[in-house]
């Protein structure tokens, strides 16, 4: 019998074990980087010393609102400082961190409150007034609100609640982290569009954001002191874990507002911005850029893209520019990219259009992730042929904790072993996976999930609407947009006008169908709605 059969004193113990977590990244760089810039934004400019302290002392100004271990916090903020700083000092008093799309409309808003019991929210005046609608609309306990002004941007504090530098002053600067003592408790809650119109919330682990954390900065190649450029939200996936990664390297943090060609080139050229992750519409924005609004700059730019596959010909016209592109894929309940287009030096002097194919593809999974491949139904692997399509499933320490309150979505997530995702796709001989399509019919528009499901669903209550259906159309600018197809009532003759401002005072813009077209929905023999017909007719319009 071997000496591993019997361990007596090989022990887990504080000395040979701590939990995984990123909060150990800002701690250790507030003692090498004190004097590195951590956070840029406009005329700010913080070190590490001073992020740490204010990190520390939002932590602790939420405890002294009533803040406990465990309770939500939740944001709703764009790219600026605070957003930053919210990552570390919620976890760091234990609470859970729930980053809010700032784009949703107040009734959404009101169920995430509600449905993730939020104890307390961090508001930008910008979206104001749409949180205090959706407080109203709450049918529990509302958070308390906690104003966070951006002055330089156009929005000071509305005086009207208590406001972010107020609670930092109530805070002190040697509070006591708390650090999880086991790493599978929960750092975030983020809401994703499903395939019914209410967003499912996933829960994330301290484990699976360290992971992501350091397999990022491996794979992407990251050099010390990296400057990153926030264009991703730190409502999407946390900011792809970027946010919680880059005191790792002692990096900057550049904040980026609003998301303008102007913005991106200025950062580039002023900031020396080395990285930064971006959906194809971005890409877009940048290719096209006025002459008046481009810099010069004479580095190379890293960028991952993800949310639809970066067309050729926008891949063509952004590399020249000085831009690196990597795709990547992910979900929010993979902590966001697991997978990345790999590249080999072998494909370089491949015709451009050759290499550019290669580079639209999903890709092979990432060093943090341990098995991503596309499955039949049957959960059988399928023939690397590039024709066979399976959907992709995912089997990673980067894989949610699971979807709350909703143990039944959770399971048949992870039926056979495997997240699922939901995503079909093939995949090549070298084992390089290519999504073919969307098995939940979720639209992706500038890289946000729609649900096809919700906007059906808002249609449905037009009183010319007999029948709809809501598909992707492919958009030059945003990836994707939502077509409807619609049949009316006898005697109606609704426009196309008249439908999308229906759909617009009750949804979000960005969910709103950009086209309608009116014709009679193909069905099969029982009645069910061909998609995939529509999905034709909205590709050629």
């Amino acid at each position: 019998m071997g000496w591993m059969k019997d361990e007596t004193g090989l022990d887990k113990t504080p000395a040979n074990f701590v939990a995984l977590t990123p909060l150990s990244h800002l701690r250790r760089a507030a003692h090498l980087f004190p004097q590195y810039e951590a956070v840029v934004y406009g005329t700010i400019r913080r070190s590490y010393a001073e992020y740490y302290e204010r990190c520390t002392r939002l932590a602790s100004g939420l405890v002294a609102m009533g803040v406990q271990s465990g309770d939500v916090v939740a944001t709703v903020l764009p790219n600026i400082p605070a957003h930053a700083e919210a990552h570390f000092g919620v976890p760091a008093c234990g609470a859970v961190l729930n980053t809010i799309n700032t784009r949703l409309e107040a009734d959404t808003v009101a169920y995430i409150f509600d449905h993730g019991e939020a104890k307390a929210v961090l508001v930008d005046p910008q979206f104001l007034p749409m949180v205090q609608d959706a407080i109203a609309q709450m049918e529990g306990p509302a958070p308390l609100i906690v104003e966070v002004a951006d002055a330089q941007a156009g929005y000071p504090a509305t005086g009207d609640h208590m406001e972010y530098e107020d609670l930092l002053a109530k805070g002190t600067a040697d509070y006591q982290w708390v650090m999880p003592e086991d790493e599978w408790e929960s750092i975030s809650l983020n809401y994703t569009s499903g395939t019914t119109g209410r967003p499912k919330g996933v829960v994330c682990h301290h484990r699976g954001a360290y992971l992501m954390t350091m397999g990022t900065a491996i794979t992407w190649a990251m050099p010390r002191h990296a400057k990153y450029l926030t264009i991703v939200p730190l409502f999407h996936c946390n900011n792809w874990n970027h946010t919680w990664m880059m005191p790792l390297l002692g990096g900057t943090v550049v904040c980026c507002r609003d998301i303008t060609p102007s913005a991106i080139y200025n950062a580039i050229a002023d900031e020396k911005v080395s990285h930064f992750g971006a959906a194809p519409i971005v890409l877009n924005m940048i290719v096209n850029a006025k002459d008046t609004e481009r810099r010069h700059f004479d580095h190379e730019v890293d960028v991952y893209t993800a949310g639809a596959p970066p067309p050729a010909a926008t891949l063509a016209a952004i590399e020249p520019l000085g831009f690196k592109v990597t795709q990547v894929y992910g979900l929010t309940e993979t902590y966001g990219h697991v997978t990345e287009c790999l590249w080999h030096d072998d494909w370089n002097d491949l015709p451009d259009e050759d290499r550019y194919g290669i580079k639209a593809r999903t890709g092979v999974l990432m060093g943090m992730t341990e098995a991503i491949t596309a499955m039949d139904a049957d959960m059988q692997q399928i023939p690397m042929d590039g024709e066979t399509q399976g959907e992709i499933m995912i089997r990673a320490n980067t894989v949610m904790k699971g979807y709350l309150k909703n143990p039944d979505a959770t399971a048949e997530a992870f039926a056979g072993g495997y997240f699922h995702s939901g995503d079909i796709a093939y995949q090549t001989p070298d084992g390089y996976l290519k999504i073919a399509d969307r098995a939940k019919d979720i639209i992706i528009s500038g890289g946000e999930n729609i649900s096809s499901v919700e906007i059906e669903g808002v249609l449905m209550k037009h009183p010319s609407v007999l029948l709809c259906a809501v598909v992707a159309r492919p958009d030059d600018k945003w990836g994707e947009t939502p077509c409807a197809f619609v049949e009316v009532k006898d005697g109606h003759d609704p426009s196309e006008a008249d439908l999308i401002a229906f759909s617009r005072e009750r949804l979000a813009g960005f969910k709103c169908p950009k086209t309608v077209v009116f014709q009679e929905l193909p069905k099969t023999s029982t009645g069910k709605i061909q998609k995939f017909e529509l999905r034709k007719v909205a590709k050629a319009l």
